[in-house]
């Protein structure tokens, strides 16, 4: 019975942590290995790329699609309204909430996507 009762002990006690590395190149290689900085710096590069990429989708191709029913307007960037002598330029305004909008939409989808294949 006490010889099950250490076995437990020893499974249930925690190893020592290793000890630090020693040396710059060491200490840098277990930097970069324990915070992930790689990974990190890639999901970084290409959120870049996609921001690019969803500015491109919504300037492009939706801001034409939402200004097919507001013709009289033309660019949707340009578009003023004036109030007590003061000019509002709420088109920048609206596109940049329309932007958002579908930014959020692409990052909840690819959430969505990562968790359906246990991506973490």
């Amino acid at each position: 019975m006490l010889a099950e009762l250490r076995k437990i002990r020893e499974l249930l006690t925690h190893p020592p942590p290793p000890p630090p590395p020693k040396g710059l190149p060491a200490e840098f290689k277990a930097f970069i290995s324990e915070y992930k900085v790689l990974g990190l710096a890639v999901a970084f590069i290409l959120a870049v790329y996609l921001g690019g990429l969803v500015q491109a989708l919504v300037k492009d191709l939706i801001l034409p699609l939402v200004g097919i029913p507001l013709s009289s307007v033309g660019d949707l960037s340009t578009l003023t309204e004036g109030f007590a002598g003061q000019t509002f330029r709420i088109g920048d305004f609206l596109i940049a909430v329309i932007t958002f909008i579908i930014v959020v939409l692409v990052v909840f989808v690819i959430v969505k996507i990562a968790k359906r294949y246990k991506i973490d």
